[in-house]
């Protein structure tokens, strides 16, 4: 029983995710778009805190994994952004406000990674948890960054094609 606790997490986090993005696309994005970029704010805080935290585990030395293995998770955090930022666009409606356009497979999209993720935590149970822990802080790291910039600028672009319509 208790090994199932984390992957019902997992699906209800999933889950509220999936939920939360599918009712934002009928809201408009307010202002400048700069709550686009919280989700990069929040990791910019929690990745240090994370990581002085696992620098200061009783009992447990500090090191970083090999190189190998930061550059795969930096690949996997590159990919899974740009595939995200793919998945992302913006439109003008009617009401001259700007809307994300809804998108049948971001769901799928991230189904998929949540599912590459467990399966990663399953193949690397023999490395230490806190190597494995900075790995999924790097690569969660980048895709966010990744797809939180790129969302930024896409959306910008949306308001001054706009703009540039008006001229």
């Amino acid at each position: 029983m208790q090994s199932f606790i984390p992957i019902i997490i997992v699906v209800l986090i999933v889950g509220l995710g999936i939920w939360l993005k599918s009712r934002r696309g009928k809201k408009p994005i307010k202002g400048k778009g700069y709550g686009i970029l919280v989700p990069l704010a929040v990791m910019l805080v929690g990745v240090p805190l994370g990581l002085y935290q696992l620098m200061h585990i009783p009992g447990k030395t500090f090191h970083m994994p090999a190189v190998w293995e930061l550059l795969i998770a930096i690949l996997l955090g590159v990919i899974f952004g740009v595939v995200m930022l793919t998945q992302t666009e913006y439109e003008r409606r009617e009401d001259g406000l700007i809307y994300p356009k809804p998108n049948r497979n971001l769901k799928y999209i991230l189904i998929a990674i949540v599912a590459i993720r467990l399966l990663l935590t399953q193949y690397f149970k023999s490395i230490d948890v806190v190597e494995f822990s900075v790995l999924m802080m790097c690569m969660g790291a980048l895709y966010v960054g990744i797809w939180r910039i790129g969302s930024y600028i896409k959306f910008t672009k949306t308001v001054s094609s706009h703009v540039a319509q008006r001229i």
